[in-house]
C-alpha cells in the first residue's frame, strides 16, 4: 500500500514539475517603459514607471497562469532624445519585450517611436502630447492622453471667456512640446481677440530677469509659459519678486507636486491645463490612489493614473490575443494589431479606445487652479473632446 502510494506521489510530482516546466517554456513578455528617471523632471517620470509597475505587478498572476512571466523594464531617457534613441534601440533588439509604455517628453518620443516603427514595436504614450506623435499615422504609436492642438486652446478659451483677460505674454522652453503647446495657444489666443505681447523662448535655468524687464513694462494681464515644473515653477518666482502681477498659466508640464515647491508661495492663484486630471477627477481613481499609497508609501500624481492606464491597456491587448490564440505567442505585428483594435477599456481614467491615428477618440482636458501651495490643483473646468483631424477609415 505504501510502495502504491509512493508510487502515485512520484507520478504527481513529475508530472506537476514537467508542466510547471512546459509553462516556463513559454518564456517571458516584457513590458518597457521609458520616462525621466533622473534629472530634472524626474518626479513626473517616477509616477509614470511606477504606474507602470503597478499594473504589471497586478497582472503577473493572470500570465503565470497562461505560461509567461511578465516582466516590466524600466528605462532612463533623462529626458534626452539621444538617450531615449538609445533605450529604444536596446529594447527593440530585445525580442521579449512587445510594448513600451512612454515617454513623457515629445521630443524624445518622436525620434524614439522612429525606431520603434521600424521594428513594429507597439508604444502606448502616457503623457505625449505634441501632434506630431499621432500625425504620423505609425500603426504602432498610441496615446492615452490628449494633443496639444486641444490642450492649448482649452486654455487659450478659459483666458478669454473665464478670465475675460484681454492681453498675454507667451514664453516657452524651445522643445518640440513646450513651444507647440505655446504656438497652439497663440494661434487660439489671436482667433479670440486676446492681444499677444510676447512670443519668447527659453532654455534659462535660473536668472529670468533678463525676460522679466521687458514683461513687465508691457503690463499683460496673463504670463503663459509651454514648457516644463522646474521652469515654470522658478519663472513664476522670480515674476512675483519682480512685482508682476499677471496671473499665470501653463499646460500639462506644470502638473506635479514640484511646480508648487520650486513655485513657493507664488504657486498660489496659478492656473494650469492637463490632459490628466487629479485623482479626485475619476470616480474610479480611489481605490487604485490606495492601492498605490500601501504599495509605495506616496499620493499618486496624475501622470501616475496615465502611466498604469497606458500599460494596463498593452497587458490586456497582449493577453486577449493570447487566450484567442491558445499555445502561441504574439508576435510585435500581432500586439501592434491588438492594441489598436481596443474597444471602451475601462480604464481608471475613463474609457479608452483609440482613432487610426493612435489618438484616444475622446480625451477629456481639465483646467485647475493652485488655491493654495499644494498639489494638485483644484479643478475649475473640464472638456471632453474628440481628436482633430482622424484619418479617414479604410473600408
Amino acid at each position: 500500500m505504501l510502495k502504491r502510494f509512493s508510487l502515485a506521489l512520484l507520478l504527481i510530482v513529475t508530472f506537476g514539475l514537467a508542466g510547471t516546466a512546459a509553462a516556463q517554456q513559454k518564456g517571458r513578455i516584457k513590458i518597457a517603459v521609458q520616462a525621466p528617471l533622473s534629472g530634472e523632471q524626474a518626479a513626473i517620470g517616477e509616477h509614470i514607471k511606477l504606474g507602470a509597475q503597478l499594473a504589471v505587478e497586478e497582472s503577473s498572476k493572470a500570465f503565470k497562469d497562461l505560461g509567461y512571466d511578465l516582466v516590466l523594464v524600466p528605462q532612463d531617457d533623462q529626458a534626452k532624445p539621444e538617450v531615449g534613441v538609445a533605450n529604444a534601440r536596446n529594447m527593440v533588439a530585445d525580442p521579449e519585450v512587445l510594448v513600451i509604455v512612454g515617454h513623457f517628453n515629445s521630443g524624445v518620443a518622436l525620434p524614439s517611436s522612429e525606431v520603434y516603427k521600424d521594428a513594429m514595436l507597439t508604444m502606448i504614450s502616457p503623457a505625449n502630447t505634441a501632434t506630431e506623435i499621432t500625425d504620423r499615422g505609425y500603426p504602432n504609436v498610441n496615446r492615452v492622453c490628449g494633443r496639444d492642438d486641444v490642450q492649448g486652446p482649452v486654455g487659450a478659451r478659459f483666458t478669454a471667456q473665464d478670465l475675460k483677460l484681454k492681453s498675454v505674454y507667451i514664453i516657452h522652453d524651445k522643445t518640440l512640446y513646450g513651444q507647440g503647446v505655446a504656438e497652439n495657444f497663440r494661434n487660439e489666443a489671436k482667433k479670440l481677440g486676446l492681444t499677444v505681447l510676447g512670443f519668447d523662448g527659453t532654455e534659462e535655468r535660473a536668472n529670468f530677469s533678463p525676460m522679466i524687464i521687458p514683461l513687465k513694462a508691457k503690463n499683460p494681464d496673463l504670463v503663459y509659459f509651454g514648457g516644463i515644473y522646474h521652469q515654470g515653477g522658478l519663472l513664476l518666482k522670480q515674476l512675483r519678486e519682480k512685482g508682476v502681477k499677471a496671473k499665470f498659466m501653463g499646460p500639462d508640464g506644470l502638473d506635479s507636486a514640484e511646480m508648487a515647491k520650486i513655485a513657493g508661495s507664488a504657486v498660489v492663484g496659478s492656473y494650469y491645463t492637463s490632459v490628466a486630471g487629479p485623482p479626485d477627477a475619476y470616480p474610479e481613481t480611489a481605490a487604485f490612489a490606495k492601492k498605490y499609497k500601501q504599495r509605495f508609501g506616496k499620493e499618486t500624481e496624475s501622470f501616475g493614473m496615465y502611466g498604469y492606464d497606458a500599460t494596463l491597456v498593452g497587458i490586456k491587448a497582449i493577453e486577449g490575443w493570447i487566450k484567442a490564440n491558445p499555445g502561441k505567442k504574439p508576435s510585435r505585428p500581432d500586439v501592434v494589431t491588438a492594441v489598436r483594435n481596443i474597444k471602451n477599456f475601462k480604464g481608471i481614467t475613463g474609457s479608452i479606445e483609440f482613432d487610426n491615428k493612435g489618438d484616444p477618440v475622446k480625451a477629456k482636458y481639465f483646467v485647475l487652479q493652485f488655491e493654495k501651495q499644494a498639489y494638485p490643483g483644484k479643478v475649475v473646468k473640464v472638456i471632453e473632446q474628440q481628436a482633430p483631424a482622424a484619418l479617414a477609415k479604410k473600408s
